[in-house]
C-alpha cells in the first residue's frame, strides 16, 4: 500500500542515518582525543581505574623528584666525606712524618692547623637544601633523615609512603654543641707506650676544637717543640681510629647511594608500566578507529541517497492526478 501520511520507507532510512551519524560522533570523538573510553559513560569500570592509576602516577612523579632531591643531599655529603678521608690521611702522613728524628714539630703543626681548617671547611659547607649531614650546629644531636622512596597501594585500596633513612649521626664531622656527636670533635681513647718501658698507658685525643666548645677531657692532637714519641704515638692511633670510622660512614653513605639510583630507575620503570596499562584500558585503537571512520562515511553516504529514493516515491502520487 501507498501512503501519503506514512513514509515507511523514508522512515526506515532516517533511523539507519541517525544510527549512523551517532557512530560516526563517536568514532570521530575517539579519532581527536586518541581515547576510547574518555568519560565515565563510555565504560565506568575501565574509566575508574584509569583515573585512579593517573592519580597514583602524579605521586610517584613527585615521589621521583623527592628521590632525586635525596640523591642530591647524599651525594653532597658523600663527596665531602671523601675529601675528608683524603685529608685525614695527609694528617696522618705529617704524624707519622713528626716522628722521624730531628724534624721541627712545630713546623708540621702550622700545616696541621691548615689541614684541620680544611676539614673545617669541607665538614661547613657540605650543604644542600638547607641540609647539612657532616656539620651540626643545634644543641640536638644529629637525627635520621628521610628520604621519600614510594607510593603504595593496598589491594585494599589503601595508600602509604615509604621512606628510605640515614642517620646523620654515622656522618656528622663536627658538632659545634656536643663534642661526642662529632667524628672529628669527639676524644678517641687509645693506648699509648711509656717512654723508657715496655708498659702502657690510655690517653685521649681529639682533631678539631669546634670553636671551643669540644666538651670533652681529651686532649687535641697538635704538636709542640716537647711533643713526645709516645704521645705522637697515640695521637697516630687516634688518628687511624678517625680515619677508620670516616671510612665506614663513607661506605654506608656510598650504599644509601646506590639504593636512591636503583629506586629511582624503579620509579621511573613503574611508571612508564603504569602508563601502559593505562593505555590498555582506555587507548582507541587508531587503525581499527580509521577504518570504522572510512566505513562510516560511505555508509552515511548511501543513507542518504536511500533517504532521498523513499522521498522520491511520495512525488510519484502526484502524477496519478495529472
Amino acid at each position: 500500500m501507498t501512503s501519503l501520511m506514512t513514509n515507511a520507507a523514508a522512515m526506515a532510512a532516517l533511523q539507519t542515518l541517525r544510527s549512523i551519524d551517532h557512530n560516526m560522533e563517536m568514532t570521530q570523538e575517539r579519532v581527536s582525543s586518541g581515547l576510547r573510553v574518555a568519560t565515565a559513560s563510555d565504560n565506568a569500570a575501565y574509566w575508574s581505574i584509569a583515573t585512579t592509576m593517573r592519580s597514583d602516577n602524579a605521586a610517584l612523579s613527585t615521589v621521583e623528584d623527592a628521590l632525586g632531591l635525596g640523591a642530591a643531599k647524599s651525594d653532597t655529603a658523600y663527596t665531602a666525606l671523601e675529601s675528608a678521608i683524603d685529608v685525614v690521611t695527609e694528617i696522618k702522613a705529617k704524624l707519622v712524618a713528626a716522628r722521624e728524628p730531628g724534624v721541627d714539630k712545630t713546623k708540621i703543626n702550622a700545616e696541621l692547623k691548615e689541614l684541620k681548617s680544611q676539614l673545617t671547611s669541607i665538614s661547613s659547607s657540605a650543604s644542600f637544601s638547607g641540609e647539612n649531614w657532616l656539620y651540626n650546629e643545634s644543641t640536638t644531636a644529629p637525627g635520621t633523615k628521610e628520604i621519600v622512596a614510594s607510593f603504595n597501594r593496598s589491594s585494599t585500596g589503601a595508600v602509604s609512603v615509604a621512606t628510605l633513612q640515614y642517620d646523620t649521626a654515622q656522618s656528622t664531622l663536627i658538632d659545634t654543641k656536643n663534642a661526642s656527636y662529632g667524628q672529628l670533635t669527639q676524644a678517641i681513647d687509645v693506648t699509648q707506650p711509656i717512654a723508657g718501658t715496655t708498659a702502657t698507658t690510655s690517653a685521649s685525643y681529639f682533631l678539631i676544637d669546634a670553636n671551643g666548645t669540644a666538651s670533652n677531657t681529651g686532649t687535641e692532637i697538635s704538636l709542640t717543640a716537647t711533643t713526645t714519641d709516645q704521645e705522637l704515638d697515640g695521637m697516630i692511633s687516634a688518628v687511624e681510629t678517625i680515619l677508620s670510622t670516616l671510612t665506614d660512614s663513607a661506605s654506608t653513605l656510598g650504599a644509601i647511594n646506590s639504593r636512591i639510583s636503583m629506586q629511582e630507575d624503579f620509579v621511573s620503570t613503574l611508571m612508564d608500566v603504569i602508563d601502559k596499562g593505562i593505555g590498555r584500558l582506555v587507548d582507541a585503537d587508531m587503525n581499527e578507529e580509521s577504518t570504522r571512520l572510512k566505513a562510516l562515511q560511505t555508509q552515511q553516504q548511501l543513507g542518504i541517497q536511500s533517504l532521498s529514493i523513499a522521498n522520491s516515491n511520495s512525488q510519484s502520487i502526484l502524477k496519478l492526478f495529472q
